[in-house]
């Protein structure tokens, strides 16, 4: 059994570069793969593995500077949810684009998963849900505005647009996990909105403590791993990803003439070259062989 971490946390890096070659040898050596990356406004990641390994790299992170109150997101998965270990430097732990933003100076207010149904059916409040389009489409909340942005950077740009939409509401926003509000509610309080709310823990912290029967969750939520899907109590959903272009589909559409393996899905079929698609049929076909040499479980 994988033990699956989801994490996030800002604090001051003076030297990410320098955490790096530590981090990623301890995941190494303990068997954990994923995605972590470091920058100066923090640390930000999914990893999984076995549950000593996991203890032992959260354990790390929350010695760095300002990360002892580190907190992270588990699941679990019967297969590994990741090939390898990356830990990646880059200048934002989730891209906004607005070099003013810092969560660490004030955020909006945070609403415990049991509190959230009441917040958002209440006729005050508008609901907005930051996360990107293809994320949107296979899962949200009941009455949740989609800005249908296909990155997280277009979100100041779409707030510009359609404030006025939102003038004298209160305004909750949610994401996966967390992160992508920290930002947005930031954001906004910096563009003179006077009440922002956001879902804490994120959606994962929901699904996993708010009652089917009580939830106000419609679908399934992305996952930025091999589950690619998930549901209430965190149980894996039924989508797959297009290699293609890293959307999620289910089943069904793999039947569809747009679907090839690893090259295209009915979603991304007309939006890639010929050329693409060659070189995706060949990526393809060398991971054919990998699995076939025993080099990839």
């Amino acid at each position: 059994m994988y033990i699956i971490a989801a994490l996030y946390h800002f604090t001051r890096f003076d030297d990410p570069a320098a955490l790096k070659p530590a981090l990623l040898e301890l995941c190494l050596a303990q068997d954990v793969s994923g995605s972590l990356l470091l920058a100066r406004e923090g640390v930000n990641g999914t990893i999984a593995g076995p549950r000593a390994g996991i203890d032992a790299v959260i354990a790390h992170l929350k010695a760095l500077p300002g990360c002892k109150d580190l907190e992270w997101k588990e699941a679990t998965s019967d297969r590994a949810p990741f090939g390898k270990m990356k830990v990646r430097l880059k200048k934002e732990i989730v891209t906004m684009g607005q070099p003013d933003v810092d969560p660490r100076a004030s955020v909006g207010h945070y609403v415990d998963p049991q509190d959230w149904n009441e917040l958002i059916q209440s006729p005050d409040v508008a609901v907005i849900d930051t996360r990107n389009d293809y994320e949107v489409a296979i899962g949200t909340f009941d009455g949740a505005v989609d800005p249908q942005t296909k990155t997280f950077g277009e979100f100041p740009a779409w707030w510009e647009e359609n404030k006025h939409r939102f003038h004298n509401k209160k305004v909750a926003m949610f994401c996966t996990g967390g992160i992508r509000c920290e930002k947005s509610t930031n954001y906004l309080l910096g563009q003179g909105v006077e009440e922002v709310y956001h879902l804490k823990g994120g959606i994962l912290k929901y699904l996993e403590e708010v009652p089917q029967d009580e939830s106000t969750w419609n679908g399934e939520c992305f996952v930025f791993d091999n589950r690619v899907s998930v549901g209430h109590g965190l149980a894996e959903g039924p989508h797959v990803l297009c290699h293609g272009c890293r959307q999620p589909i289910l089943p069904e559409d793999m039947k569809r003439p747009e679907y090839e393996m690893g090259v295209s899905c009915h979603k991304c079929h007309d939006k890639t070259s010929d050329w693409d698609k060659e070189r995706f049929r060949e990526r393809q076909k060398q991971i054919r062989l990998a699995h076939e040499r025993g080099e990839l479980a």
